[in-house]
């Protein structure tokens, strides 16, 4: 029986779009200019998910402190002009949203709100979203629950009709921590083995899927 919602938050790398190639390059190219060893992809989208800053710090090691202001001034303006060279939707992601044309659907991710702008409106699904949660939205990132709070309380949602949908620990945490459920990607970038050890409330293949466990 699928479950009855009115609200359905998304994360957005990993679950909308498949950002990995430009973040591996992107951090590549930080890591190049600063004349340090590139990471490879795996050990790059492992570093993902808790806001660029972390994923520049991981990227760097040892060389934090020496260069994290460096490597994120190189890093953002880099990624600015490259973030959609590779970055493409995940398959039936455009018919899921249109499925659920009549539900509320925000992304809320750890991303910056100008990057995941300037994705969603490349990919064309901007227009299916009342509002982009991004890391600097608000004072807080998943998994800390105050984000999902701010949603629920912006559109007046009871969390029992609200849904988290990502590919990400933070996703299953901030659920957690805020009460309501959580459906996992499991192809998304997300560790699959991490990712079913947390029992999650729902888990999908593929994003066509949620079609059918919600309603």
């Amino acid at each position: 029986m699928p479950k009855a919602v009115d609200l359905m938050m998304f994360d957005f790398d990993g679950t909308l779009a498949d950002t990995k190639d430009d973040l591996v390059t992107s951090v590549n190219h930080t890591l190049t200019r600063l004349n340090l060893q590139p990471r490879t992809p795996v050990d790059i989208i492992s570093f993902v998910g808790d806001g660029v800053r972390q994923l520049i710090e991981r990227s760097l090691s040892d060389n934090r402190d020496a260069y994290i202001d460096q490597a994120m001034t190189i890093f953002t303006d880099y990624y600015a002009r490259h973030l959609v060279d590779q970055t493409r939707l995940y398959p039936d992601v455009e018919d899921l949203l249109n499925h659920f044309s009549h539900k509320i659907k925000i992304i809320v991710t750890n991303k910056r709100y100008r990057f995941t702008k300037t994705i969603a409106a490349h990919l064309g699904i901007e227009k299916y979203f009342q509002e982009i949660v991004g890391a600097d939205t608000t004072p807080y990132q998943k998994p800390d629950a105050r984000v999902i709070e701010y949603v629920l309380n912006r559109y007046k949602v009871p969390r029992s009709k609200a849904v988290m949908i990502g590919d990400g620990k933070n996703d299953v945490a901030v659920a957690a921590n805020a009460g309501i459920v959580c459906c996992v990607h499991l192809n998304g970038l997300g560790a699959r083995e991490e990712l079913l050890a947390m029992n999650a409330d729902y888990y999908c293949e593929n994003m066509s899927e949620i079609k059918s466990l919600f309603c």
